[in-house]
């Protein structure tokens, strides 16, 4: 079909009518922005295309080019959707991609040249169900930002100096610290999607504790001197980005996640972690993605993914941990990629009890044992 640009514009906007009001009343049941968020990410950027490639690269376009073009779109909004950080789970955000797609197909294959018999010679253009169409799609992501602001969650600013306490957050909001600002005592959070961002924690049973908490982020935050562990999350899904955690504690851990069933990604990443027990550890998450951290001088266990844990850990830096570098345990699945593990008086690698873990370029280095496995446990290397 040869279509014109306002052709092409008229039918992907009409297209995404649909979309964009599921989108909206994904985000009321679920209490989340991602869908309308991932649903003006899929129109802005096809109609970006539209108007800037495929209206002056393709003067006929054949239908089998709908596949190519598709996962062209899709790959684009996938990485605008990740540098802005769009907080969507992967599997639900393609699949609301692949069924937009695929209605869009229907539509401009069968429905539209049955609607308008003169579609296929107007090169796509809707005429004024085109433009109410598109009046719709913009008025509703208007709506939906304007909802957005006015909902956003209050900014909670503190002062540089020392604050008493432990600060306890039992609503939805953003903690964040001026150059300077410095918590004695430790935070504890109780709510859904409170952010923690350029604090420094000192002290405190747990520097930082989540409990029962979905959507919590913590960045830019220093954790030091906890009496049991630096980053304590339970029942909870955490994101921590870019932080510090030293602890001196015994038995404590620098970032303890567990028991997330259900609620989706936790990951660490980028984090200085140092001393205590093990220096990140996971129990019993559906799945972890610990990446880009620097893990030293841990008692026992660098990295530890462990208790049915479904996790990757990549691109990390572990070095003398007294047991284990990086540990895969008790029926986790764990892929080890491009880690480097040096200086371990135990293991480098290891995988425990009924564990399976998939090893991939990863540099091994002064350690007593490189990798081991047993207890029925698996250590695959990828080809």
């Amino acid at each position: 079909m040869s279509y014109t640009l306002r052709g092409r514009i008229d039918s992907r906007l009409a297209a995404a009518l649909g979309p964009a009001l599921a989108a909206a009343a994904l985000a009321l049941v679920l209490h989340r922005w991602w869908p309308v968020e991932v649903a003006a990410l899929m129109v802005g950027v096809g109609v970006a295309l539209d108007l800037l490639l495929y209206d002056r690269a393709l003067d006929y376009q054949p239908a089998w080019t709908a596949l190519p073009l598709g996962a062209l779109e899709l790959g684009a909004v996938t990485a605008l959707a990740i540098a802005l950080d769009v907080r969507a789970p992967l599997p639900e955000a393609i699949g609301f991609f692949c069924g937009a797609w695929l209605l869009a197909q229907v539509l401009g294959h069968a429905v539209y040249p049955l609607l308008r018999l003169s579609y296929g010679d107007d090169g796509g253009e809707l005429g004024r169900p085109g433009a109410t169409s598109a009046a719709a799609v913009a008025a509703l992501f208007l709506a939906a930002g304007g909802v957005a602001f006015a909902t956003r969650p209050p900014v909670v600013t503190l002062s540089a100096g020392v604050h008493r306490g432990p600060i306890v957050i039992d609503r939805q909001e953003i903690l964040q610290g001026k150059p300077g600002a410095v918590v004695r005592g430790g935070i504890v959070v109780h709510a859904d999607g409170v952010v923690v961002r350029d604090l420094t924690v000192v002290g405190g049973e747990n520097g930082i504790a989540v409990f029962g908490a979905d959507r919590v982020r913590l960045e830019h935050v220093r954790v030091l001197g906890a009496r049991l562990d630096g980053i304590h999350a339970r029942l909870s899904g955490v994101v921590v980005r870019d932080c510090t955690v030293s602890t001196t504690s015994r038995w404590g851990q620098g970032i303890d996640l567990s028991y997330t069933a259900g609620r989706g990604m936790s990951a660490v990443e980028g984090c200085d972690v140092s001393g205590g027990r093990e220096g990140i550890v996971t129990h019993g998450i559906d799945m972890a993605e610990i990446s880009g951290n620097h893990v030293h001088g841990t008692s026992l266990r660098g990295i530890a993914i462990t208790e049915m844990t479904m996790g990757e850990v990549s691109d990390n830096d572990v070095s003398g941990a007294h047991g284990v570098g990086i540990y895969c345990g008790d029926h986790s699945l764990c892929t080890i990629r491009r880690n480097v593990v040096a200086g371990t008086r135990g293991v480098g690698i290891q995988s425990f009890f009924y564990a399976e873990a998939t090893l991939e370029d990863n540099t091994l280095v002064g350690n007593s044992v490189p990798t081991s496995a047993f207890a029925n446990a698996l250590l695959e290397r990828s080809r």
